[in-house]
């Protein structure tokens, strides 16, 4: 019951997070650690009660097409030497409805990977998608960057690595990206930068 009442409040408090956010225009990332504990971008810590309320953007922010010029100079240094975009990895890339896909895999690892989608996501969706998050699968949310952040990692099934899912959510766009044993140290913080910034 306790449990219950916990998930019920968690969701409550992303709710009154989100509705801070406004009906103006709409984070991820990971850590290069394999320790389960690890977040996606380590520099930021989640708090169990966020309470931040960006303030809407008056123009829309344009959805990137290049997913090297999203990402800063560190950042780009950590993923050196991993394949971006392979054909081999699926569709990557500015799909029809301008959603960018980036994929990083190593192919030479069964599990090394980093995926982010950039998409347009109003309020009213990523509301209910980010709360099924807290409530069903135990993610932690918090407000950096004039944003909603949720973010969970955990160990990896078959091999003795960290997998993990970060979501960036402002001004109706959403960066959503899911990784394993492949989490570059402030990927996300560089993504929102760029498109924020």
């Amino acid at each position: 019951m306790n449990a219950r009442i916990a998930a019920g409040a968690a969701a409550l408090l992303l709710a009154a997070v989100l509705t801070g956010c406004g009906s103006g225009p709409a984070e991820s990332g990971s850590d290069s650690s394999p320790d389960p504990s690890a977040s996606a971008d380590p520099d930021d810590s989640a708090s169990p009660s966020p309470a931040a309320s960006p303030t809407p953007t008056a123009t829309p922010i344009a959805l990137p097409t290049d997913c090297r010029a999203i990402l800063s100079d560190d950042v780009l240094a950590q993923l050196d030497g991993i394949p971006l975009n392979d054909a081999n990895a699926g569709p990557s890339g500015v799909g029809d409805d301008g959603t960018l896909t980036c994929i990083w895999r190593d192919p030479r690892a069964d599990t090394t990977s980093l995926v982010t989608t950039i998409s347009l996501m109003n309020r009213g969706p990523a509301l209910d998608m980010l709360n099924a998050l807290v409530t069903t699968e135990g993610f932690s949310c918090f407000t950096p960057d004039g944003g909603t952040r949720c973010e969970k990692t955990w160990p990896n099934e078959q091999y003795p690595v960290t997998d993990g899912r970060t979501l960036f959510w402002r001004d109706d766009i959403l960066i959503d990206t899911q990784y394993s044993n492949l989490a570059p140290e402030g990927y996300t913080s560089s993504i929102v930068a760029h498109l924020f910034d």
